[in-house]
């Protein structure tokens, strides 16, 4: 991960959001330990609760390189994730597995050597064929998603080959991370070459503590959408426990795109999964604030500043600099589109000014970025030529990378930072500038289009797209008085001081138990292969047996059209072979009418409860009847205001049952739907003083008596006490009236997860069938 290239969003540290105690956390505040002693070959080290952390990303934390002869050099890359990770792979016991990027200058017979040299400062390598590689990392990487999560949806190609070969890899990285697995490790996915990576590592290991964190920015759903595997990005993130992002907008983007692509509904940035709880949450990724600002005072780096000031010929003039990796996200010809029209504004400047665009050389083999290359050289040269003097060059060009020391004398060196990217997730380079100027003077000009822009508001805030907004931008910093500048940085560079990388890492990992806390508490537990024993049993030892299942999202799969979820033959016969087995009964506890209902599940002999209660059919089909006089009069004047909700919701379904009227949107858009179930609520009032009901289910708005409830409905079996044994299951709102008022003997069981009144769960309908079919083979 390139260190310009994360997000920040918070203005602050960031405050716990769980009232739940704090789990026991990874020990991160001593002193690391030096790789050399911490990781041993073949000794495992962990931390003081047992506990090992694993960072899985695209690339290890070190360049490797080989002499040929089987020994090898490694040198600490210093980007953001490594500086940020860093403290934590060096604590004893931890694991870094990423790509062995050899450059090729590993032959594979050095290959077990490299394995045993990584292995002595806890890196695992992942080893990919060269072909692989390129279409996994060249192509979908970054010419897919890339682009495309960046908005640059014009310069995204989407191939086939490239994704298949993305798919594999991540595999790849699967294979390697359960190799190394050990219970109780927290496994930490980073960045978007490993988007598949949690969702393959979850169904290896369903009870392993796994997050993500996205160091790019996630997009709107419109531009997501034009992603032809979406639903699989999605769903592989959705494997983790944890999923992080910079800023709060992409949180909000990926939200909808859970509930647009997979139909996954969030609470807060809490998503049901197949039955678990998964967390999406804002974490903002810090600097080593420390180190810039020590660096800032050493003699190297105040050296280096004054070499720059007085052998450049820059004495006397104010300095603006920009440090860019090579990236069209980047904005650096919009950069000096703006320098240029500056400098014909005020010709005063002409000698006074000038302008250090450091450009990191990166990806120079893609077509796109030779061309962004050529670019900026032709406006280097334009400005340079339209504008020069004897004695003064405007713009001070370097293509490379930058030492450590020299960097950091720039930053000191320079009056005024522009970071103005077009698209950002995060800019580290606006964060370790205001470091190097801790306590001082200096002028910040920021892109709103950056992630970082939502913590450094202080700063001067521009939209790169602009271009007099980006020259007047120019001319405010170039006439800030230093006072001012000072009192802009001085809240900027506290904020900074406190919430640093290591910070960052530090509150990723306690939302990590947070979360998992939350898993544990949800008030129902995952059934598993001893659950359906154990009831099998249970239901074997008893003489007299009722189960009341729901229909929708319980023994049947919901459909955007309601009157095509009709049972397939399978459930059919397996509603027959329950109850046929003697002294059972099976009751099928529906929101559906009556005319539905029978003719769906007529065939079997299965009890049938329609409209949440309202009306009952006995196995001997002796007709359908009502628990008690019901009046309708009153959907006379609630039929207007429901139609025209559906009128005004494209996909809105009206359905009239004999005492409720259903308000459907499940094939509406999300955001109009979201708006008008407000509308719809508000605009009904309080129909309780009416004796009227609204429920609130899966997708659907219905207005009912309120005396009918399934709840209501199942006491004639709950208070039945020739009953040995109960089931009753359940996915939505309107099953746990059943579960409040079932006997504590019975086996409740919600199916989908979710907050709960129901002793058990289940992920899905096809694992309750599966259950009712352990079941049914007891039963015969």
């Amino acid at each position: 991960m390139d260190k310009t290239a994360h997000a920040y969003a918070v203005v602050a540290d960031r405050p716990k959001t769980s009232p739940l105690p704090p789990a026991p956390k990874l020990d991160l505040a001593s002193a690391p330990t030096p790789p050399s002693e911490a990781f041993k070959p073949g000794v495992a080290g962990t931390d003081a609760t047992g506990r090992r952390l694993v960072i899985v990303s695209n690339r290890l934390p070190y360049r490797i390189e080989g002499d040929g002869t089987g020994r090898f050099s490694f040198e600490r890359s210093v980007g953001g994730l490594s500086t940020g990770l860093g403290p934590l792979h060096e604590k004893a016991g931890n694991l870094w597995i990423g790509w062995a990027d050899t450059d090729g200058s590993i032959e594979n017979q050095e290959r077990s050597g490299l394995e045993s040299a990584l292995g002595e400062r806890a890196c695992r390598p992942v080893f990919l064929d060269e072909r692989d590689a390129q279409r996994y990392y060249e192509g979908f990487s970054n010419s897919a998603v890339w682009p495309l999560f960046h908005g640059f949806s014009h310069l995204a190609r989407f191939d086939k080959e490239e994704w298949e070969a993305y798919r594999r890899v991540n595999e790849r990285f699967r294979d390697a991370v359960v190799a190394e697995a050990r219970p109780g490790d927290v496994l930490w996915v980073q960045d978007y070459h490993l988007m598949l990576l949690p969702s393959l590592l979850r169904e290896a290991l369903p009870d392993a503590r796994i997050g993500f964190f996205l160091h790019i920015p996630f997009p709107d759903y419109e531009t997501f959408r034009m992603l032809p595997w979406r639903e699989e990005i999605v769903r592989g993130m959705l494997g983790a426990d944890l999923i992080g992002f910079h800023a709060y907008d992409y949180v909000r983007h990926f939200l909808s795109s859970c509930r647009r692509v997979a139909g996954i509904e969030n609470a807060s940035g809490a998503l049901m999964v197949s039955g678990r709880l998964v967390q999406a949450d804002a974490f903002p990724l810090g600097i080593d604030y420390e180190r810039y600002r020590d660096a800032a005072r050493t003699p190297a780096v105040r050296r280096a500043a004054a070499e720059f000031t007085s052998e450049r010929g820059h004495e006397g003039c104010k300095v603006m600099l920009s440090v860019e990796r090579l990236d069209y996200s980047k904005g650096i010809p919009d950069r000096l589109n703006a320098y240029d029209a500056f400098l014909d504004r005020h010709p005063e400047w002409a000698g006074k000014v000038v302008l250090v665009l450091v450009t990191v050389p990166s990806r120079e083999n893609v077509e796109s970025y030779r061309k962004l290359k050529k670019r900026i050289d032709e406006l280097v040269g334009l400005i340079n030529g339209k504008h020069s003097t004897m004695d003064w060059t405007p713009v001070e060009y370097h293509y490379r990378s930058l030492p450590f020391d020299q960097l950091a004398g720039l930053y000191v060196a320079s009056d005024i930072m522009l970071v103005t990217p077009l698209r950002d997730g995060m800019n580290l380079v606006c964060k370790e500038y205001l470091a190097c100027h801790d306590g001082g003077a200096g002028v910040l000009v920021l892109s709103e289009m950056a992630g970082a822009s939502s913590e450094l508001h202080e700063a001067i805030l521009v939209n790169p797209f602009d271009l007099e907004g980006m020259v007047s931008a120019m001319e405010q910093a170039l006439a800030m008085p230093e006072d001012e500048q000072r009192r802009r940085n001085a809240p900027m560079q506290q904020r900074l001081a406190r919430y640093t990388s290591q910070k960052w890492a530090r509150e990723f990992l306690s939302a990590m138990d947070e979360a998992k806390q939350r898993q544990e508490g949800l008030g129902a537990r995952l059934i598993g292969s001893d659950f359906a024993r154990k009831l099998a049993e249970a239901f074997l030892r008893a003489q007299r047996r009722a189960l009341l299942l729901d229909y929708d999202g319980t023994l049947a799969p919901f459909s955007n059209e309601p009157e095509h979820a009709e049972p397939d033959a399978r459930l059919l016969e397996l509603l027959r072979t329950l109850a046929a087995a003697k002294e059972t009964d099976v009751v099928v506890v529906s929101g559906r009418d009556r005319a539905t209902l029978e003719t769906w599940l007529g065939g079997t002999p299965a009890e049938l409860v329609a409209e949440h209660g309202a009306w009952f059919l006995d196995r001997a089909r002796n007709g359908w009847t009502l628990e008690e006089p019901l009046d309708n009069s009153w959907k006379d004047s609630i039929r207007p205001v429901l139609a025209d909700f559906v009128d005004r919701t494209p996909g809105a379904i009206l359905e009239e049952k004999d005492f409720s009227l259903v308000w459907h949107y499940r094939m509406c858009g999300q955001e109009l739907a979201e708006r008008r179930v407000i509308e719809l609520k508000n605009a009904l009032g309080e129909l309780a003083e009416s004796g009227l009901a609204l429920m609130d289910g899966n997708k659907v708005l219905e207005i009912k008596p309120s005396g009918v409830s399934k709840g209501h409905a199942a006491r004639r079996w709950f208070c039945d006490p020739s009953y040995g044994f109960l089931l009753v299951a359940g996915d939505d709102r309107t099953d746990e009236d059943m579960f409040e008022a079932a006997p504590s003997s019975a086996w409740t069981v919600k199916v989908g997860g979710g907050p709960t009144r129901a002793r058990f769960a289940l992920r899905d309908c096809h694992e309750m069938r599966a259950l009712l079919e352990t079941l049914a083979k007891t039963a015969s």
